[in-house]
């Protein structure tokens, strides 16, 4: 299962779910490496919640997607994945939505948006991170239309941590 949260809450869900492998998804934030999580378990992804070009900012690029994709692919699932980014809303549900397509390529984009809705009322999914995963995985646009299809999350300063299962 894969557990999405913010950085503020990032070490108690590491440690309250039992996950050994993490991905941060952030911009000039800093981490540090949750307890137990090995230095190869820690996917490091640099990037900025935009989803167009912005002085200063660095936008999510499709090296970034794949470079998530290939991590997820070599989780080994004995233990959660927690993903997270700076308010556990936008970049790491966007993450999360493409891992579970990704590792889960039988299930419908649809139903995987509409769980994903379920375990967060906040999420809104960053349209870039989507749109390049789409592309990565050859869901001819289905991703971005399941998402547009639920919709910006209810605002909020910092997401509450969820849980989104692979089946």
């Amino acid at each position: 299962m894969i557990h999405v949260c913010s950085l503020a809450r990032l070490h108690e869900t590491v440690a309250g779910t039992g996950a050994r492998h993490v991905v941060s998804l952030l911009g000039d934030e800093h981490v540090e490496r949750p307890h137990g999580i090995a230095a190869a378990n820690h996917l490091w992804l640099r990037l900025h919640d935009i989803a167009s070009p912005l002085d200063g900012c660095v936008l999510p690029e499709e090296q970034h997607v794949a470079d998530l994709l290939q991590f997820v692919r070599r989780w080994d699932r004995r233990a959660p994945l927690v993903v997270h980014c700076y308010a556990g809303i936008s970049r790491s549900t966007a993450s999360a939505f493409a891992s579970v397509c990704a590792l889960a390529s039988h299930r419908d984009e649809a139903s995987i948006a509409q769980a994903l809705r379920r375990a967060s009322p906040t999420a809104t999914p960053n349209m870039r991170i989507v749109a390049l995963a789409d592309r990565l995985l050859g869901r001819d646009g289905r991703m971005i239309a399941a998402i547009e299809t639920i919709g910006r999350g209810t605002i909020a300063a910092e997401g509450e941590p969820f849980r989104l299962d692979l089946e």
